[in-house]
């Protein structure tokens, strides 16, 4: 159940937005594809947190489909490398975008040790239940006091009920210990800050509306839209919250 819902909610969706996309146009590739990992004010507080400029090499990890990558290239001119384990998700990201996508997942990222300028890792970490593995592996890569942020969904209390298949949010104190044990020093943090502009939302509806009317019928629909469901009542019961982190990468061995 776990593995088919995931699949869905993060592979199968993907691939149907990009078909979306491209029936409405490019405009609303950006909004679509960034449905439920960041909205602009998040990027904009996140980019300017890691303090993004022209040519920084940028590393998504978990990037989907590829909305935040392209739109900290267009806004900053960073070179992004997006990592993503979903195969449709990671040729959605090149179809729409033409960015470079390794497939592979936090676990095991296929770089040199501190080659990397930043890292974004959005929307990701409570889906792995090894943070501290995917953590210590972007510590890895990145350069010496390089910028890591994170978009983190985490939990009010130690249990959330019912939790989206397989979905394991980390508190506040865990995530921040995570980081710590991976080897990275919090600069500052804070919640969401702020909703999508009204323009934004309507596109990303827009391609949203599109899918459901191809795919409604679809079994893997049908269960992206109940881990959907979960998270709009976890949010709405106050039982889980979204964090903006920005932090910095230690030296080698502090973790």
């Amino acid at each position: 159940m776990t593995a088919s819902a995931m699949a869905a909610e993060f592979d199968d969706v993907a691939g149907w937005t990009a078909d979306a996309v491209e029936q409405l146009g490019e405009r609303h590739a950006i909004p679509a594809t960034c449905r439920g990992s960041a909205s602009p004010a998040a990027l904009a507080w996140l980019a300017e947190a890691c303090d993004l400029s022209a040519g920084t090499r940028l590393l998504d990890v978990g990037a989907g489909a590829g909305g935040p990558a392209a739109w900290a290239a267009g806004r900053f001119g960073v070179r992004p490398i997006l990592l993503e384990p979903m195969p449709a998700a990671g040729r959605a990201a090149a179809r729409l975008f033409g960015l470079p996508v390794i497939a592979a997942d936090g676990r095991r990222i296929p770089l040199r040790t501190g080659s990397v300028d930043a890292a974004w890792c959005l929307g990701v970490l409570c889906t792995v239940q090894d943070k501290a593995a995917v953590l210590g592996e972007i510590h890895r890569v990145l350069k010496p006091g390089a910028s890591l942020g994170l978009l983190v969904v985490v939990a009010r209390r130690p249990r959330v009920f019912p939790a989206p298949d397989g979905n394991h949010f980390p508190t506040q104190r865990e995530l921040l210990a995570s980081l710590a044990g991976a080897g990275f020093e919090l600069v500052e943090q804070t919640g969401e800050p702020g909703a999508a502009p009204l323009s934004w939302s309507r596109r990303a509806e827009q391609v949203a509306a599109v899918v459901a009317t191809r795919h409604r019928a679809d079994p893997a629909y049908a269960l992206a839209a109940h881990q959907g469901e979960r998270f709009t009542h976890l949010f709405a019961s106050g039982q889980i919250a979204v964090r903006l982190i920005h932090a910095v990468s230690g030296p080698a061995g502090t973790c």
